[in-house]
């Protein structure tokens, strides 16, 4: 498997990794599982459209029907009204709550995606894993053979009489501890096929991996969903802190109403009229109001000190995904140092397993000499594919939270 040496590619363009990340990389998802983030996502615009019209108040329309029978007699009285209360001016909490409505809807959004990043996430280090353990299930199996090499040598060893029987013991020991080792990757792979299915559709024998790009920091900074969660909740609080101190502020309505009263059989003391009588009347006007509350104080501090916290917060997000960028670049570093000599102890058993073939058709090595040498070479190669694999797991890391928005 050709890689690019790390230096190289931390030069490389973005482009492809941003291509890899986009909406093909839902399809690692199930079905279900991105219904639910569409439902999230409708969800978000439904209770923030219900927010940034909150300052709207309703038109209310009431009727009453009314029986009286008072004096041996009955009335009727219907009422009939339409009326509606609206402020006009609140000292900028209008313009700030609608404000907060659209900061609160992009923060909830961001919450979205960046759930349903961690879901695309954890399918696709899933995914990784089983084809890692794959690999791991091939690389131990050689390591078995090896092991009965090794055990078939020192038992024809010590029934020559060259060894004793503690290394043959030994040897027995180490094919065993080998043998257990493969049965305990099998075991992990199929607990990971179980957890895969259950957020993907997809068939993990069939489907493939893609192949995630090194982000330039600069890049990863500017596209961060983590980061941008963090902004937008340091703005919905300022929206907030801004609508908590306009509503201690003074308020001017205005208000209106249509009314309609009928009665019917009028009763009093001495007895009662028959007939009815409806009047109909509008009564409209404007009112100031400001409330004086005894805890106005402690709810304006309290706003403020939260917006504070998120700014707060903010500063720190950023030293923290800087901090994993770092730590990343940090691990693909040692990979690399890894992946290097795994390609240098491939040459070197490349090179004797073919001078053991020359010296085993001569004559002076046996067939398991071959033998274990062309085990250790293919071991070599599988490690040089786990380290691709462990590498893209490290990328899989900055993806998580990180969406090319462009």
């Amino acid at each position: 498997m050709k890689v690019l040496h790390l230096s190289i590619a931390l030069l490389a363009l973005y482009s492809n990794f941003a291509a890899a990340q986009d909406n093909s990389l839902e399809e690692y998802i199930s079905d279900n599982k991105k219904e639910y983030f569409r439902l999230e996502s409708d969800k978000v615009d439904a209770s923030s459209n219900v927010l940034r019209d909150s300052w709207i108040s309703p038109v209310m329309l009431n009727y009453s029907y009314g029986v009286s029978e008072a004096y041996d007699a009955e009335s009727i009285t219907k009422k009939t009204s339409i009326t509606i209360d609206q402020p006009i001016f609140q000292s900028g909490g209008i313009y700030f709550g609608i404000k907060y409505a659209e900061a609160t809807r992009l923060y909830s959004q961001y919450s979205v995606d960046v759930a349903k990043r961690k879901l695309i996430k954890d399918a696709l280090s899933l995914l990784m894993q089983i084809k890692q353990s794959e690999m791991r299930v091939e690389r131990q199996k050689l390591l078995i053979k090896n092991a009965e090499i090794n055990l078939a040598q020192k038992k024809e060893s010590y029934l020559s009489g060259q060894l004793d029987s503690g290394f043959l013991n030994s040897a027995i020991i180490d094919k065993n501890v080998a043998v257990q080792a493969l049965y305990d990757i099998e075991a992990n792979r199929e607990r990971l096929i179980s957890k895969f299915s259950v957020i993907s559709d997809l068939d993990h024998e069939k489907a493939s991996l893609p192949h995630l790009e090194i982000i330039q920091r600069d890049e990863f900074m500017a596209n961060n969903l983590s980061f941008k969660q963090s902004q937008s909740l340091s703005e919905k609080n300022r929206y907030f802190k801004s609508t908590t101190v306009s509503k201690y502020l003074p308020k001017v309505s205005i208000y209106g109403g249509y009314n309609w009263d009928r009665s019917e059989n009028f009763t009093f003391q001495g007895g009662s009229l028959p007939g009815s009588k409806a009047t109909d009347y509008l009564n409209y006007g404007f009112k100031v109001s400001m409330p004086l509350n005894i805890s106005t104080f402690d709810d304006i501090q309290s706003a403020k000190v939260e917006y504070l916290e998120s700014k707060i917060d903010e500063l720190d997000k950023t030293k923290e995904i800087k901090a994993l960028f770092e730590q990343v670049m940090q691990n693909l570093e040692s990979l690399e140092r890894k992946r290097v000599l795994s390609v240098e102890n491939t040459q070197l058993y490349g090179e004797l397993l073919a001078e053991t073939k020359e010296l085993f058709e001569a004559g002076y090595k046996t067939e398991y000499d071959v033998e274990l040498l062309k085990n250790s070479l293919q071991v070599q190669k599988n490690d040089i594919e786990i380290y691709e694999l462990d590498r893209q797991l490290e990328l899989l890391t900055l993806y998580e939270i990180y969406k090319n928005e462009i």
